[in-house]
C-alpha cells in the first residue's frame, strides 16, 4: 500500500464550504413514498422563488434540497427547514408560497403544516419535539433525509468515506476484521449471523478471486428500510462494500437490488460513477494500491432471491433457486470463487463501527444482540414509516411511544414481526427487549425489520392466510416439503376462513408446519409456517370460532358474516331488496323485510343502500 493517499479531511473542509454557501437549506424528501405525494412538484415551487431571498436568518440565498425518506412516510410530503428547527408535514405545491412568505420571510410558522402530537392533539413547533423522532438512536439511518443522496460532497461533508480513508490508512484487512468482529455486529437480513465471522471465515481464502455481494433485494411486504438506504445515503452503502472487499481481499462486487426499486437503482449507478470520478471506488483508490469495483445486478422480483444461493445464482444468469449448503457462499460462492453476502443495512453500518470504533457501537443493545435496528412500522398505529432504535429496545416503546399508539382510540391486538417469514407477538409481549434470541423464543423472528401493527378489528386468521398466501406464491418449487406443504397449509386456511373447517384441520395444519419447517431447502420453507404456528400457539380460540362457532370474532371474514334486519327498525321501504343482486330479501312494502341466509352472499348492498339504519353486520 503507498502512503499517498488523498487528505481527506481537505476534502471534508471544501465540501462544507459549499454546503455553507448553499444559505438557507429547506430540504424536501424526494424518497419513493413522497414522489408519489407530489414532492417534485412541490420542489419545483420552493424553486420558483430562487435561490436570492435574503431571510429571517440572515442567510443571502435559500436552497431547495432534495433528499432521500426522512422516515416519517405518513406525513408526506416532508419540508425540513433545520435551520429554523421546524417540520412540515403533507405540504402540497399550493402550500409552498405561504411557507415562503409567512415562515421564511416574516418568523411565523404556518400552524396547520405543523405535526400534531396524537396524544396531546397540539402542534409540534421544534423537530426535537416530534416524539416519532426524538426516541429513535439514528446510524445506518443517521444521513437519510438530511443530505442531498445525488451529491457525492453532500455525503463527504457528514463523514462520508473518511471510514475507507482510515482502513487503507492503517493498511491492516485482519485489524478491520477484529473491529468488525468485536463490534458484535450481526446480519441485519434475518439470520443473525456474526458479520465479523462471516467476514472471517471468508477472508480465508483469501489470495485469488473472490467478491462481496450486497443483498438489497428486500421482498417482504411492507418492508423498505434497504430502500431508503439506498435511496438516501447510497455513498455509505459503497464504502460499507468497499471496507469490506478491502477486509477479505476482494476487488469486485455486485449490489442485487430488485427492479421495482427505480428510485434506488437510478441514486446509486449515480453514486458509483460520482466516487469514480473522484477516486473513492475504481482502481487506485484514494491514491491506494486496492481495487474495488461494484456492478448493479436488477433482480426481476422473485422473493426466494433473498436467499443468498438464490441470489447468487440469479446474479450468474440462472433461475434464481437455492442450492444445498455447504459448500457456503465464504468458500465457493459467486462463479464458484469466495463471496461475502450481507444485506443494505448490515453494510451500511460498517464505516459507523470503523469511524466510531467497536466499543462504541457494542454499547448500543443488548448483551447478544449489538446495535441498532431499522423498522418498517406500518398498520393500525398513528405514526407509520421507518425508525432505528437500539436492538432491546422494547414493542410497547415502538408501537405507543415512536408510533403514537393504535389509531381512532382502538385497542392493541397483535403485531407481525419479520413479514412472512416471522411471526406474531401480542399484548404479553409488550415488554419484552426486542432482539434476536428474545424474539425466537416468543416463537418471532426480527427478519428484516417489517412491524405490522394490528388493532381488535384484525382477524388473524385471515393474517395467517395472508402470509401463506404470499409464501406458496414465492416458493420456487424446488423442495417438495415447501411446494407442497404450503400448498396444502394454505388450502386449510382458506377453507377456515369461509366458513367450512374442520378440528381435525387445525391438528394437521400444525403438523404440516412443522414438516415444512424441518424439511425444506433453503430458509423461505423453514420460516413459512412462522406466522401460522404463532398465531395458533397465541390465538387459537379465533381458529376455533372459525371452525367450531363459524364466525369470525373480528367480522372480517365474508363468508362468515350474517347480515340481518332489524323488524322493529325496518320500515318496509323495500330499497334493500330491490338492491340485492341475488333476491334474497324477502318482504311487502310497508312491512319488516327478512334476510334469507341461505341466498345472501354477503356483499353489503343492503347495508349501504338502508336509510333506517335497520340492517345489521354481525
Amino acid at each position: 500500500m503507498t502512503t499517498t493517499l488523498i487528505d481527506i479531511k481537505k476534502e471534508q473542509e471544501k465540501a462544507k464550504e459549499k454546503i455553507k454557501a448553499q444559505g438557507l437549506r429547506v430540504l424536501v424528501c424526494a424518497g419513493t413514498g413522497c414522489i408519489a405525494n407530489g414532492s417534485l412538484e412541490v420542489i419545483k415551487q420552493f424553486e420558483k422563488f430562487g435561490a436570492d431571498v435574503r431571510t429571517l436568518e440572515h442567510h443571502d440565498k435559500m436552497t431547495v434540497v432534495p433528499t432521500g425518506c426522512h422516515g416519517f412516510c405518513e406525513k408526506g410530503v416532508l419540508v425540513i427547514i433545520p435551520d429554523l428547527d421546524i417540520t412540515y408535514v403533507k405540504v402540497k405545491p399550493d402550500d409552498v408560497e405561504e411557507i415562503v412568505e409567512s415562515h421564511i420571510l416574516n418568523n411565523k410558522p404556518v400552524e396547520r403544516l405543523l405535526y400534531t402530537d396524537p396524544k396531546t392533539g397540539e402542534h409540534i413547533h421544534r423537530n426535537e419535539d416530534i416524539g416519532f423522532y426524538n426516541q429513535q438512536t439514528r446510524t445506518s439511518l443517521a444521513n437519510c433525509g438530511h443530505i442531498n443522496a445525488e451529491s457525492l460532497d453532500e455525503s463527504i461533508a457528514v463523514g462520508g468515506y473518511a471510514a475507507l480513508h482510515k482502513v487503507l490508512e492503517e493498511n491492516n484487512p485482519e485489524a478491520v476484521i477484529e473491529e468488525i468482529t468485536k463490534s458484535g455486529l450481526r446480519g441485519r437480513g434475518g439470520g443473525g449471523f456474526p458479520t465479523g465471522l462471516k467476514w472471517k471465515f471468508t477472508a480465508a481464502n483469501r489470495g485469488g478471486k473472490s467478491y462481496v455481494v450486497c443483498n438489497g433485494d428486500e421482498g417482504d411486504p411492507g418492508a423498505f428500510m434497504d430502500r431508503s438506504i439506498m435511496e438516501g445515503d447510497p455513498h455509505k452503502l459503497l464504502e460499507g462494500m468497499a471496507i469490506a472487499g478491502f477486509a477479505i481481499g476482494a476487488d469486485e462486487a455486485y449490489i442485487y437490488v430488485r427492479a421495482e426499486y427505480p428510485m434506488a437503482i437510478k441514486r446509486l449507478r449515480i453514486a458509483i460513477a460520482d466516487a469514480e470520478k473522484a477516486g473513492y471506488l475504481g482502481k487506485n483508490i484514494m491514491g491506494s494500491d486496492f481495487n474495488f469495483e461494484i456492478h448493479i445486478k436488477e433482480g426481476a422480483g422473485a422473493f426466494v432471491c433473498g436467499e443468498e444461493t438464490a441470489l447468487l445464482a440469479s446474479i450468474e444468469g440462472e433461475r434464481g433457486m437455492p442450492r444445498p449448503k455447504p459448500p457456503f457462499p465464504a468458500n465457493k460462492g459467486l462463479f464458484g470463487r469466495p463471496t461475502l453476502i450481507n444485506n443494505v443495512e448490515t453494510l451500511a453500518n460498517v464505516p459507523v463501527i470503523i469511524s466510531k470504533g467497536a466499543e462504541w457501537f457494542s454499547s448500543l443493545g443488548t448483551e447478544k444482540s449489538k446495535g441498532t435496528k431499522t423498522f418498517a412500522l406500518t398498520g393500525e398505529v398513528n405514526n407509520t414509516g421507518l425508525i432505528e432504535v437500539p436492538m432491546g429496545t422494547t414493542l410497547r416503546e415502538i408501537v405507543f411511544d415512536i408510533g403514537g399508539g393504535i389509531r381512532n382510540g382502538k385497542k392493541f391486538k397483535a403485531v407481525q414481526i419479520g413479514g412472512p417469514s416471522g411471526g406474531c407477538l401480542t399484548e404479553e409481549h409488550l415488554d419484552i427487549p426486542m432482539d434476536y434470541d428474545n424474539l425466537i423464543a416468543a416463537g418471532a423472528m426480527v427478519g428484516s425489520g417489517g412491524l405490522v401493527v394490528m388493532n381488535e378489528d384484525t382477524c388473524i386468521v385471515e393474517v395467517a392466510r395472508f402470509f401463506m398466501n404470499f409464501t406458496q406464491n414465492e416458493s420456487c418449487g424446488k423442495c417438495v416439503p415447501c411446494r407442497e406443504g404450503t400448498k396444502n397449509m394454505l388450502k386449510i386456511l382458506e377453507k377456515i376462513v369461509k366458513g367450512r373447517g374442520e378440528m381435525k384441520d387445525l391438528e394437521t395444519l400444525e403438523e404440516l408446519a412443522h414438516a415444512v419447517k424441518d424439511g425444506s431447502l433453503c430458509g423461505l420453507g423453514k420460516t413459512a409456517p412462522n406466522p401460522v404456528l404463532s398465531t395458533l400457539k397465541y390465538f387459537r380460540d379465533e381458529y376455533i370460532a372459525h371452525i367450531r362457532d363459524k364466525k369470525c370474532p373480528a367480522g372480517v371474514c365474508t363468508a362468515l358474516k350474517v347480515i340481518e334486519i332489524d323488524p322493529e327498525l325496518c320500515k318496509g321501504c323495500t330499497k334493500c331488496a330491490r338492491n340485492c343482486p341475488v333476491g334474497a330479501i324477502e318482504g311487502t312494502v310497508k312491512n319488516p323485510h327478512k334476510i334469507d341466509q341461505t341466498k345472501c352472499i354477503k356483499c353489503g348492498a343492503c347495508l349501504n343502500s338502508c336509510p333506517f339504519k335497520a340492517i345489521k353486520q354481525k
